[in-house]
């Protein structure tokens, strides 16, 4: 069996694409693309799909991964591009990597996240975000199932900075005008509970009274295993695509000294 993972984006009208709406959309595609995939046992067997910390409805994302299992051996990169013209634009396979390595959702502990804050002058969020930084906590609440939460939206949040346009229009963020307006850049931990990026919008306007005129168009741009050193979000592709690359390494050589 061999086991593909997938890098996916949520761009533009897409970001309102639900989590379920993208995995019936995902499977249609696997029906069209004629991909030979690993199905589980029982009643009513489903294709062997493992999704990762998918981004909350209404953000864009340009970091989604999960994990297919397959019957027969494919190439990752023509898999891709068949995925990829089955699915509608906006919802983008941009990476595929052979699994060669265990524990991909292991590596996804934190995100990097831009919100587009129209309507707020950059001073403005600059001081904001400062506010937050500096507090040692921020509850804030959330609607959950058994009603009302209060908790700490300070404590998983790694860096919030306010950037300039500048510095932002060469990304693929999901963002909605070319309007001038503030740009924060936020670092956050996966904890339990989850941080969002509207909790920190929500804590912003407890410490800070920030209150942006429009809802704040939010956008992950990365996610994966941060590291403390340098204080960066490493890429959680990266282990398989180094396995690769020895084993393909290996094989060269091996081939090299092999008796003709």
């Amino acid at each position: 069996m061999q086991r593909i993972r997938l890098r996916y984006t949520k761009r533009g009208r897409l970001r309102f694409t639900s989590h379920r709406d993208f995995q019936r959309a995902f499977e249609r595609a696997l029906r069209r693309a004629e991909v030979p995939m690993a199905y589980s046992a029982g009643f009513t067997p489903h294709p062997k799909v493992s999704y990762a910390n998918a981004a909350p409805t209404g953000t864009g994302s340009e970091a989604e991964y999960l994990e297919i299992a397959l019957t027969a051996r494919r190439d990752p990169e023509q898999l891709r591009v068949l995925l990829d013209e089955s699915l509608p634009a906006g919802l983008d396979i941009v990476e595929a990597v052979e699994a060669r390595t265990s524990g991909l959702a292991d590596r996804l502990t934190a995100s990097v996240w831009e919100l587009r804050l129209d309507g707020v002058s950059p001073g403005e969020a600059r001081r904001a975000a400062d506010a937050f930084t500096e507090a040692e906590t921020v509850e804030v609440q959330r609607l959950a199932k058994n009603g009302v939460r209060t908790f700490d939206a300070r404590s998983a949040v790694v860096s919030l900075e306010s950037r300039d346009l500048a510095e932002t229009r060469s990304s693929q963020a999901d963002r909605p005008t070319d309007q001038p307006c503030a740009i924060l850049r936020l670092v956050v931990r996966h904890v339990t509970p989850a941080v969002r990026p509207d909790d920190v919008l929500s804590g912003l306007r407890a410490v800070a009274d920030l209150a942006p005129p429009v809802p704040a168009a939010v956008t992950r741009l990365a996610q994966g295993l941060f590291d403390e050193e340098t204080g960066t979000v490493t890429d959680p592709l990266a282990p398989d695509r180094e396995a690769a690359q020895a084993h393909s390494t290996a094989e060269q050589s091996a081939a090299a000294t092999a008796p003709v």
